[in-house]
C-alpha cells in the first residue's frame, strides 16, 4: 500500500514533520501516540470515553490475543475493531516482543496473576525457523514462526501490522546482537513474503478488516555500524514503514543518539515509528528527528499507580501523596473531557487511598487526554514552525 501516508508540512530547523497516513479506519495526524490495549482493551476505558479524549489509533498485541481469545474468534468478528467496538484504526505488535521480554527475564506488568514459573521459563528456543515458547496460561507448548505471526495478524484485522523480530536486550553481546539482528532480517523478508501473498481466507496485503500496511523493524542495539547496517536493509525491503525497535541503550542519552544517528539514513517518504517509548522528553527528541508514531504502555499504566502526568516533571504527580489530600484544584482547568474535567486532586487522592477503582479510570481518561493533547501542541508548533523553541521551553522546565 504505498500511498498511505502523506507528509504535509516539515520543520524548517529539524527534521520534524506533520503527516497524515490513510487507513481503512480513518485518517491519523502525525506525529501521534498510540495507546496500548495489551488484550483488545484499554484497561478500563470505554471506546466512547477514548473517542472524548480525541484518541486516533490504539494498538493490540498479538502475543496475548493468540493465546485468549484466539484468532478465529477475532476474525468471525471481522477483526478487532468490530470485536473491540473501537472503530477508529488499530495496530498490532508481531507477538516478538512479549516472547522475548519474558524469556530474557524481563517479565512484562501487565502480565498479572498465576503461574510465575512458567512465565519464568517461558522462551524455550530461537532458531532459523522462529521461536517456540510456553502459553504462558495453561503452560502448553505454542511456535510462532514469521509466517505464522503475519497469519495471526491478517485475522485481528489490525490496520499497520509489524514483521517478527528478536528483542534483544541491552545486556547482550554485539556478536549476538549482530547475529540477531541478521536473522531479524531473515524472518522480516519471510514476513513481506507471507504478506503479499494469498492466504485461504484473505486475500494479498489484507486481513479480517480489510487492507493492511506492514511496518519492518530496524534493529542493531547500541552500535552505530550495526544500526546503519540495519536502516540500509530494511529501507530496501518494500514495507510501507518502519519502525525504530531493539534495545535503544541503558540511558536516555543513547536513545537519543540513536534517534539521531538512524534520522538521516533512514528512508524518509515513509512513516517511522518508535517501539516502547512514551517520555515526555524521549518524545520532543523523536519528533525532532522526524518520527512519526510513538507506542508506549505508561500513560495508562502509571494511572493506575495514581500517577498524573505532567508537561513540568518526567514523572509526573503522584497523587496519592498526602499533599494531594487537600487539594481542591480540579484535575486541569484545560483538560476538555468533560467526564473528569471537574474531579479535584483531592478527590482523587481520597479514591486512590480507598482503593476504588474509579480514580484509576479517571487518571487514565486524563493520562490518555494529556498525550493526545501533547501531541496536538507539537502538530500546532510543527506547523507555525515553532516546534524546535516549544521543544526546548518544555525541557528545560522539566523536572525529575
Amino acid at each position: 500500500m504505498s500511498s498511505f501516508f502523506e507528509i504535509l508540512k516539515k520543520s524548517p530547523n529539524s527534521n520534524a514533520r506533520i503527516g497524515k497516513i490513510i487507513t481503512n479506519h480513518g485518517e491519523i495526524s502525525t506525529p501521534a501516540f498510540i495507546f496500548c490495549g495489551t488484550k483488545a482493551t484499554i484497561k478500563s476505558i470505554l471506546p466512547e470515553q477514548l473517542y472524548s479524549a480525541n484518541t486516533q489509533i490504539i494498538l493490540s498485541n498479538t502475543y496475548h490475543l493468540m493465546l485468549q481469545p484466539g484468532p478465529d474468534i477475532v476474525a468471525k468478528n471481522k477483526g478487532l475493531q468490530n470485536f473491540t467496538q473501537w472503530k477508529g484504526p488499530m495496530m498490532t505488535d508481531s507477538g516478538g516482543y512479549q516472547i522475548f521480554s519474558l524469556g530474557y527475564g524481563s517479565v512484562s506488568e501487565e502480565i498479572k496473576g498465576k503461574n510465575t514459573n512458567i512465565k519464568r521459563k517461558s522462551l524455550i528456543k530461537i532458531s532459523e525457523e522462529g521461536a517456540s515458547f510456553r502459553n504462558y496460561l495453561n503452560g502448553d507448548r505454542v511456535f510462532l514462526s514469521p509466517e505464522r505471526s503475519i497469519e495471526l495478524q491478517r485475522y485481528f484485522g489490525a490496520d499497520l501490522i509489524f514483521v517478527l523480530d528478536e528483542c534483544t536486550p541491552f545486556n547482550v553481546s554485539k556478536k549476538y546482537t549482530e547475529n540477531s539482528m541478521h536473522l531479524s532480517h531473515r524472518w522480516a523478508k519471510r514476513c513481506l513474503k507471507s504478506f503479499n501473498s494469498s492466504f485461504d481466507t484473505f486475500e494479498k496485503n489484507s486481513g479480517s478488516s480489510g487492507i493492511q500496511s506492514l511496518y519492518g523493524i530496524i534493529q542493531g542495539g547500541v552500535y552505530e555500524d550495526l544500526r546503519k547496517v540495519a536502516c540500509e536493509e530494511t529501507c530496501s525491503q518494500g514495507y510501507d514503514g518502519l519502525a525504530i525497535g531493539g534495545s535503544l541503550g541503558g540511558t536516555k542519552d543513547q536513545m537519543h543518539e540513536i534517534f539521531s544517528f538512524c534520522e538521516n539514513i533512514v528512508d524518509k517518504k515513509k512513516p517511522m515509528h518508535v517501539l516502547g517509548i512514551g517520555g515526555i522528553d524521549d518524545i520532543l527528541h523523536g519528533v525532532s528527528c522526524g518520527y512519526d508514531t510513538f507506542d508506549c504502555v505508561s500513560p495508562t499504566r502509571i494511572a493506575r499507580h495514581g500517577i498524573m502526568l505532567s508537561k513540568s516533571k518526567i514523572k509526573g504527580f503522584n497523587l496519592n501523596n498526602s499533599k494531594f489530600k487537600d487539594d481542591h484544584s480540579c484535575i486541569d482547568e484545560d483538560c476538555i473531557v468533560p467526564e473528569i474535567n471537574k474531579f479535584t486532586k483531592s478527590y482523587i487522592h481520597h479514591l486512590l487511598k480507598s482503593n476504588e477503582i474509579l480514580g484509576m479510570v479517571i487518571l487514565s481518561i486524563y493520562n490518555i487526554w494529556f498525550m493526545n493533547n501533547f501531541f496536538q501542541e507539537i502538530r500546532n508548533k510543527i506547523q507555525q514552525d515553532q516546534f524546535e523553541n516549544y521543544k526546548k521551553e518544555i525541557l528545560s522546565q522539566l523536572s525529575k
